[in-house]
């Protein structure tokens, strides 16, 4: 048990702030020294709005790799760090620790931007000794996040993809994806595109306390309906399943992105890694008070009594009665909307590094 399983929430939390997710910057697991606020009686005027900085990553390679058997991939690729969503169940909060960055306000407002990821993509894919397979998009930050309507850093990196004909998947909570329909939709002629939309649940106002600057969930169903029509295949995925937040959605979730093009469907259950324990409490403390106590008694079931459980094989479903009712409910309400449980295999025979000529070119070329 970590640390931050051990920490009790605070009588009072902070306030939340408006358009964020987390109320302040929690000390980071790495930190060497710790705050406590003390009330001293004195009512200061309260601090402006938190804005969002964007700063430039300097990685020397974008392609990040795994050998999970929870993932159905062993390659990503994440243009930016940290994530202007605010989702503050996010999973990928504590990689800001690495930073010396807290994994609460900071996360969301302290954005790292890569912003040379096509070419080093490129030279990656170049080497000798690369094979291709199917690379993710956005596994640690979403790819399209607010920034990247500006930046066009993964517009850059599928433009990339598609000259070299690499098969590329993305999973995003943005209706920002139909901007680079075009591309997707190419892609997908030739067998080498899925998109995955991430939807939470249908309710507006519970989706801005959850994930306040994700796109509306009905703006995300318009985006799954635009890139199915396009020929791309999309998938949803329920993702997280809260014990008394949304999981009685699940049925109606899977229902609604059925009817707007997905073709297959997944879900995961709420991860609360390092210090999103702490926040996610806060969260509950606010916004859920009464229901805090009995959402973090199923989680710790789900859990074996923590609140995260790294284990392959459980940590993406949890283990137990719960997780059974879960799993039993997916898999009725697939074979009953006809959604497929995993997405489909993308093709990666007619990857070309980048500079060497297609087997048509070659063709074409051994007539001279």
């Amino acid at each position: 048990m970590s640390e931050f399983d051990l920490v009790p929430p605070q009588e009072i939390p902070p306030r939340p702030i408006k358009g964020r997710g987390a109320t302040g910057n929690v000390g980071h697991r790495y930190a060497t020294d710790t705050r406590v606020a003390v009330d001293d009686g004195w009512t200061p005027e309260l601090p402006p709005l938190p804005q969002t900085r964007l700063l430039v990553d300097t990685a020397k390679s974008v392609i990040t790799r795994n050998e999970s058997p929870d993932l159905g991939f062993d390659r990503s690729l994440n243009p930016y760090r940290g994530c202007e969503h605010g989702c503050i169940y996010c999973y990928a909060r504590p990689t800001h620790s690495w930073l010396g960055l807290s994994p609460g306000l900071d996360f969301e407002t302290q954005i790292f931007a890569k912003a040379d990821a096509a070419r080093l993509l490129r030279e990656e894919l170049g080497r000798p000794d690369y094979t291709c397979a199917t690379l993710v998009l956005g596994t640690a930050t979403d790819a399209y996040q607010p920034f990247e309507r500006r930046e066009r850093i993964t517009r850059a990196v599928l433009e990339v993809l598609l000259e070299v004909r690499h098969p590329v998947s993305v999973v995003t909570k943005s209706s920002l994806v139909v901007r680079d329909i075009d591309l997707w939709a190419e892609l997908a002629r030739h067998g080498l595109a899925h998109v995955g939309i991430s939807l939470t649940t249908l309710d507006g106002t519970l989706a801005r306390q959850l994930e306040p600057r994700a796109s509306a969930p009905h703006a995300r169903l318009g985006a799954m309906r635009q890139i199915a029509d396009a020929g791309v295949p999309v998938s949803v995925f329920a993702s997280p399943l809260i014990p008394g937040i949304n999981d009685a959605e699940l049925e109606h979730l899977l229902a609604a992105a059925c009817e707007h093009g997905a073709g297959s469907a997944g879900y995961t259950l709420l991860r609360l890694p390092h210090e999103v324990a702490g926040l996610f409490r806060e969260w509950l403390e606010w916004h859920a008070p009464d229901k805090a106590g009995r959402v973090m008694s199923v989680l710790y079931d789900l859990r074996g009594g923590r609140t995260n459980d790294t284990r392959f094989g459980s940590r993406m479903k949890g283990l137990g009665h719960f997780a059974d009712l879960f799993r039993q409910r997916f898999e009725l309400a697939c074979r009953r909307l006809g959604l497929a449980p995993e997405a489909p295999k993308l093709d990666k025979s007619q990857f070309r590094a980048p500079g060497k000529p297609s087997a048509a070119d070659e063709r074409q070329l051994a007539l001279f």
